[in-house]
């Protein structure tokens, strides 16, 4: 099997592609929903967070409130690395077991559809990265329009993830979001096939990064 990571900035369309692979076959491992079971009602992670960060990020009916968690943590080196300490451990326990029930059912491509991939050093798990991309303005407007924040907001949660730029230089795949949600979804086919066949070859590939359209050129 198969293990991709596919990465990128906040608001980069990244959830569209991830849903181009599903579609295709490949089992996703959601990071995003993974760390949204470890906090729902009842979730292992929330003893931990209500005694890190008090009852202030709570709602009075016990639930998680996760805007006043990321006002609390965003801008703040130090309480962020606490909850990144209280959550990394539980979410690579069900990586992994995510992971091992793809492999035990046969799939021949599982994605790591992880946000922070780099930053928690899970590209370490996977053959090759994909991340998209797409210009840092273009980031901004697209995260404030999506979750309505300030400008201020929205710069301090593209703050507390590795620049877009930097985790497309260490990937070995780029896909440019900039344009419309069908031309995206419309480059991911032929990755995919790529990826298969590179699957079957002997030792894998972990090659110079390459665009999208220069992945289409190849096939």
């Amino acid at each position: 099997m198969r293990i991709i990571g596919l990465t990128g900035g906040i608001a980069c369309g990244k959830s569209n592609v991830s849903e181009t692979l599903r579609e295709l076959g490949a089992v996703i491992v959601d990071g995003d929903l993974l760390s949204r079971e470890l906090t729902a009602p009842g979730g292992p992670a929330l003893p931990a967070i209500r005694e890190a960060f008090g009852d202030g990020v709570f709602h009075p009916d016990g639930t998680l409130n996760r805007r006043a968690l990321g006002a609390a943590i965003f801008g703040d080196d130090k309480k962020r690395a606490l909850l990144d300490g209280i959550m990394q451990p539980m979410l690579r326990m069900l990586i992994h077991q995510r992971i091992d029930a793809a492999r035990t059912g046969g799939a021949k491509l599982c994605v790591l559809d992880m946000p922070l991939l780099y930053e928690a050093g899970l590209d370490a798990l996977c053959d090759r990265v994909w991340c998209v991309y797409i210009p840092r303005k273009t980031q901004l407007e697209r995260l404030m329009a999506r979750d309505g924040f300030t400008p201020e907001e929205a710069e301090a949660r593209l703050r507390s993830q590795l620049p877009a730029d930097e985790k497309a230089a260490r990937a070995q795949v780029v896909i440019d979001t900039s344009g419309s949600i069908g031309y995206t979804k419309a480059m991911i086919p032929p990755l995919f096939a790529q990826e298969i066949r590179l699957d079957h070859s002997e030792g894998g590939f972990h090659g110079e990064p390459q665009s999208a359209h220069s992945a289409q050129e190849t096939l």
